[in-house]
């Protein structure tokens, strides 16, 4: 099942989390052999075989975990003991997560989303500035994020949300900033990062428990003041200590 491999680019492409299942070791009698493959999606699908029968329906669930935790697994199953297959042998079966890019939304195209955007591909994160404002946009010839023009809640709707989704707040409006977070607040994502003072905060935090936008635990998810604290005064290093607050998250997120 070789051609699986060839098959890992387009999964890590799909809008669906998946996870590549190898068999690292076979003994006794088992249905699959060492080496075969299987790409399974966080839908349930499958491509490729362990082998079917009860080890691939183990194989398929153990999966599904390692795509919520995004942990790889190392995994024995004995085909007769645990499984009830009759073939007996036992089987090894790698599982590991196929990692997505990190995709960072930058709601808000002024001066600190802007240079956000120029800085975050150079630290791997797939970029997207989003704004109505068509003047801030510039030639997208030789610029490595994408733009995204439309009103905020609008993109919310249309962006597909998910736990390698980046999301930073930066918008020039004290209620648009907080219309994004309503609606963006009990998404289940990596990062979730609103700029603002602290007495901002403290006045948003209480209007939001009082009107129930959001509970006390999404609220507490929430970075914000957004950014890593250091004395950050122009939009240049604000926009640094946001960046490596995301380094920070991206990067705790793949220690094992």
């Amino acid at each position: 099942m070789n051609n699986i491999l060839l098959k890992i680019k387009d999964a890590i492409k799909d809008p669906r989390s998946s996870a590549l299942c190898i068999i690292v070791q076979a003994r006794g009698s088992v249905p699959g052999k060492i080496g075969a493959k299987m790409i399974v999606y966080s839908d349930g699908r499958i491509e490729g075989t362990v082998g079917g029968g009860g080890i691939e329906k183990q194989a398929m669930e153990d999966a599904l975990t390692a795509i919520h935790t995004q942990k790889p697994l190392l995994k024995e199953y004995n085909l007769q003991t645990d499984l009830g297959m009759t073939c007996g042998g036992a089987a090894t079966i790698y599982i590991e997560p196929l990692s997505k890019p990190s995709r960072l939304y930058i709601f808000g195209a002024g001066h600190i989303g802007k240079i956000l955007a120029n800085y975050a591909p150079d630290m791997h994160f797939e970029t997207y500035l989003i704004d109505w404002r068509t003047e801030l946009f510039e030639s997208a010839e030789h610029l490595r994020y994408q733009q995204i023009c439309k009103p905020y809640l609008e993109a919310v709707n249309e962006i597909p949300f998910d736990r390698e989704s980046y999301i930073v707040i930066v918008t020039p409006n004290h209620n648009m900033d907080e219309d994004i977070l309503a609606a963006v607040g009990k998404k289940d994502v990596a990062y979730l990062g609103l700029i603002g003072s602290k007495r901002k905060i403290e006045t948003l935090t209480k209007t939001f428990l009082k009107e129930n936008k959001l509970t006390k635990e999404e609220l507490d998810r929430v970075d914000m003041p957004i950014g890593i604290k250091f004395n950050a005064i122009t939009p240049a290093e604000i926009a640094i200590s946001i960046l490596a607050r995301l380094i920070d998250e991206k990067n705790n997120r793949l220690s094992f």
